[in-house]
């Protein structure tokens, strides 16, 4: 059953798999016409039909490598001709490597940049606009407790965090007098592929589930009030408390 006043629109990046999928499918739920972004056309396809046929809402495959400058004006552009406007942007996608930084090489670091921090930074930017014209405007980037926190091996991976994070702390503020909500969310291990890969070491159920994500940000989408959260960090229950 919707929670929104109405149907509103929600562009979500990474949502073919993993966390963007389960916020995808929650966000259909609660009522929000949808502009899946991920490089897999296949991907979308299935999605997209499922959720269609769950939910009963529009969505809108936008097939779109991130890594590329000129995907984000079209992710933006693409949503807004499919449903007039955008409500809500939730940027999930994410790119990582495992190992010393001494063999790092400066494509790889430029794309996991590029993917991690720049598409985000620009594709806020495109959105600006339009997200001006809701009645609830808001934005949601998924982070990551490495980004603020430093791992061993993980040291662009970490770094692109770091300067997603740093990016949302001043973006919220340059939004709010536009009535915008910014909410940076920053998990612990997460049951994904990426991180199957780059932490082998932790065990399959101590991690969390995508859907616990996805629940933050449905809950940050329909909660009611005078106060906001800014920032919401996920650990595992098995991690340090307060560390």
């Amino acid at each position: 059953m919707a929670e929104t006043d109405k149907k509103m629109t929600a562009l979500v990046t990474g949502a073919s798999r993993g966390i963007g999928l389960a916020i995808a499918r929650e966000l259909a739920d609660v009522g929000y016409n949808l502009a899946l972004v991920a490089r897999g056309e296949d991907a979308l396809k299935q999605v997209a039909a499922e959720i269609e046929a769950a939910h009963g809402v529009r969505v809108k495959r936008i097939a779109a490598d991130l890594a590329q400058e000129d995907s984000y004006a079209k992710v933006v552009t693409e949503t807004v001709k499919e449903f007039g406007g955008i409500d809500l942007l939730v940027n999930c996608a994410g790119l990582a490597q495992q190992g010393s930084f001494t063999d790092v090489e400066p494509a790889e670091w430029d794309k996991i940049f590029t993917v991690n921090a720049k598409a985000p930074f620009f594709i806020c930017k495109e959105a600006l606009p339009y997200l001006k014209q809701s009645h609830k405007p808001i934005i949601i980037n998924i982070a990551s407790v490495v980004g603020f926190k430093g791992y061993i091996n993980q040291s662009v991976y970490s770094s692109s965090k770091h300067a997603l994070t740093g990016f949302t702390k001043v973006l919220a503020k340059e939004v709010q007098p536009f009535g915008i909500r910014v909410h940076l969310i920053s998990p612990g291990g997460v049951a994904t592929e990426m991180v199957k890969k780059m932490r082998p070491d932790i065990k399959a159920d101590e991690l969390l589930q995508p859907e616990e994500i996805a629940e933050i940000v449905r809950f940050l989408v329909t909660r009611k009030g005078r106060g906001t959260i800014d920032q919401f960090y996920l650990r595992r229950y098995s991690s340090l408390a307060f560390d």
